[in-house]
């Protein structure tokens, strides 16, 4: 990921409901969930809801397909993991020691492979 692609995806995530959206297509992995479904648990406007998710897939932090009459929005797990090798790519300064306390925070949340875009 560069710094337009990471700027891109940061300002998606930076408004509340989108944020609220990403975070709920997280927990619903890897099924993901219809539009409409999304709507109805975070009760927003079925219009507006289509503009927030838009914007997050020009971001490429989640992928809608088509699923009969509905769209299936799943949360693009390669994205956010760009995001953030992006922003801590540097952080150590070569000195692993730093960010040590902070990989081993992440480590628990994911004990099988969630690698997947």
């Amino acid at each position: 990921m560069d710094k337009f692609d990471s700027l891109l995806a940061l300002s998606a995530l930076s408004q509340s409901t989108r944020l609220d959206v990403f975070r709920l297509l997280v927990k619903h992995e890897p099924e993901g969930l219809p539009a409409g479904e999304i709507s109805r648990v975070l009760q927003i406007p079925q219009n507006t809801m289509s503009t927030h998710l838009g914007i997050l897939a020009r971001a490429g932090l989640i992928d809608g397909q088509k699923a009969g009459r509905s769209i299936q929005y799943r949360a693009k797990l390669g994205g956010i993991r760009g995001l953030i090798e992006f922003i801590l790519q540097d952080c150590c300064g070569g000195r692993a020691e730093i960010c040590a306390p902070l990989i081993k925070s992440l480590s628990p949340c994911c004990e099988v492979d969630c690698a997947h875009d």
